[in-house]
């Protein structure tokens, strides 16, 4: 039997882990899991009863596979025979229902121009957006930032009032400092012309869901417990397979030779190990990854790039309130009529939040009373030992309440409870040295028992399913004895798929 050596037990390592065990007399598998956590950011995090989800994860995908993946693990919920209230491993149907606040006002996200839209922005403004975009369409920029990307594509007025303050918090980077690959990957083919084409397809009732964003899609599938419980019954299934799942095991070092691994060396509570392997998969930060490398002289370039390559650190706090100051005004009737938001992107210009999840949404039985009590997630990102990680954990809390406070979102005296979620390296940015990400591609392919998949593990701003996807293109490298990497880094570049901030 070959060893197999997966590093991350996030939807990437579970997912490869998964698939091989169907050929488990050809495979023994061991995940290596730095935390203590099954799901990486995908996880669940509970607290007094009440559970978070970080960052907020829909289950939709434009991969059939992974969306029959999915529903084998966890079945879907129908009304005639399943009831969630008796049976808990039951993935929910959801409406898809997410709004921008700018100026303490609700805009369609992506943002549409229907007359509610307009209203908002004002008729002075709105002759300024239109202005604006027609001066991009006639005089393009050459597109090598971010800031190039929005612009030519949304004009400049449009641009300064929905892309530059939020992208700017998100990343702590002034867009012009970005790469435009960021805008290619996540926004794609988006643009004002694509908002009017969504508008006309919803006039005569036109829809194709291939063709469709996944910000538009209408419905989701969400965990009853959300997402960290499909993780943990995949890792079970792993379990019984056969696989092994070591939690606390954080990967320091990897010893190559001869263009291979041969074994990492992991630190624990308990001592350090070296554990040998004659596959490994990994779903580490490549930074990571190529800084361990032990054994053999790498390239001082190559080690430049990746000590250069940049991230964003997030953290969430958990505020359970009595209420929420904010007027269900649409017609979609919810329990004691609050919002019927699963996030709200706020883009409020003095605020460091980014964006407001309210969990009662996602899943009623995310939050222990539901009917009583509203559980809500401020989500933020800083850079690990900036002034708002180190924080102590009150500190940081009363900050984010007083935000709130500040927008007329919350009381002060409504809140009930609160925590706090630090998480690492939660998003890979595209700056500094990212520019160089070829490079590094290129050189970590020619370790040939080498397989880079998931969001850490390729520097690249995926989704859970794309994740998911990198898993089952290298697996199938694995068993096919496939060297060329390239389908395994070429997954998530269709054109149409991404959340973006205008409506296609």
């Amino acid at each position: 039997m070959k060893k197999v050596i997966i590093i991350g037990a996030g939807p990437a390592g579970l997912t490869a882990a998964d698939k091989l065990l169907e050929y488990n007399e050809e495979y023994e598998v061991t995940i290596l899991e730095e935390s203590q956590d099954i799901g990486g950011i995908s996880k669940t995090v509970e607290y007094n009863g009440n559970r978070m989800d970080i960052g907020g994860h829909r289950f939709f995908s434009k991969n059939q596979e992974v969306m029959d993946y999915w529903e084998e693990l966890m079945p879907l919920q129908d009304e005639k025979l399943i009831n969630p209230d008796t049976q808990d491993n039951v993935m929910l149907i959801r409406k898809r229902v997410s709004r921008i606040y700018f100026l303490k006002k609700f805009f369609d996200y992506p943002i549409s121009f229907k007359l509610q839209t307009l209203k908002n922005i004002g008729f002075i403004k709105t002759i300024k957006v239109g202005c604006s975009y027609l001066k991009a369409v006639v005089f393009k920029r050459k597109e090598t930032t971010l800031e190039d990307f929005y612009i030519n594509r949304f004009g400049k007025e449009l641009y300064n009032m929905f892309f530059k303050n939020y992208t700017e918090r998100l990343w702590g980077r002034k867009t012009k400092d970005i790469s435009s690959d960021w805008g290619a990957q996540r926004v794609k083919g988006v643009s004002i012309t694509a908002i009017i084409k969504d508008m006309i397809n919803k006039v005569f009732k036109i829809k194709n869901n291939k063709n469709t964003e996944t910000s538009l899609i209408e419905e989701f599938w969400y965990p009853k417990y959300g997402p960290g419980q499909l993780w943990n019954t995949l890792a079970k299934r792993i379990e019984t397979k056969g696989g092994k799942i070591l939690k606390g095991y954080k990967v320091v070092n990897i010893n190559i030779k001869n263009n291979k691994i041969k074994s990492v060396e992991c630190t624990t509570s308990i001592g350090n190990f070296t554990i040998e392997g004659d596959i490994f998969i990994s779903s580490m930060p490549v930074k990571d990854l190529v800084t361990g490398f032990k054994g053999e002289r790498i390239p001082e370039k190559i080690l430049n790039i990746a000590k250069g390559l940049p991230y964003r650190d997030f953290i969430t706090v958990g505020l359970l309130v009595n209420k929420l100051n904010l007027k269900n005004e649409t017609n979609i009737k919810t329990l004691e009529n609050r919002v019927p938001d699963c996030w709200i992107y706020i883009h409020e210009p003095n605020a460091k939040l980014l964006r407001l999840q309210i969990f009662n949404n996602w899943s009623p039985y995310m939050v222990k009373d539901n009917k009583n009590t509203v559980w809500i997630g401020l989500e933020y990102t800083c850079q690990e030992n900036d002034k708002y990680w180190n924080m102590e954990d009150q500190e940081f809390i009363n900050f984010a309440a007083n935000e709130l406070i500040e927008m007329g979102i919350i009381e002060k005296s409504s809140i009930l409870d609160s925590h706090r979620e630090k998480i690492k390296k939660a998003y890979p940015a595209y700056f500094d040295t990212y520019k160089d990400m070829d490079k590094l591609v290129k050189y970590l392919d020619k370790y040939e028992n080498l397989y880079c998949i998931g969001r850490n593990g390729q520097h690249r701003y995926n989704n859970m399913d794309h994740s998911m996807v990198t898993a089952f293109e290298a697996v199938k490298n694995i068993i096919n004895g496939t060297k060329d990497k390239t389908n395994i880094w070429s997954v998530n570049t269709e054109k149409e798929y991404h959340e973006v901030n205008v409506r296609k």
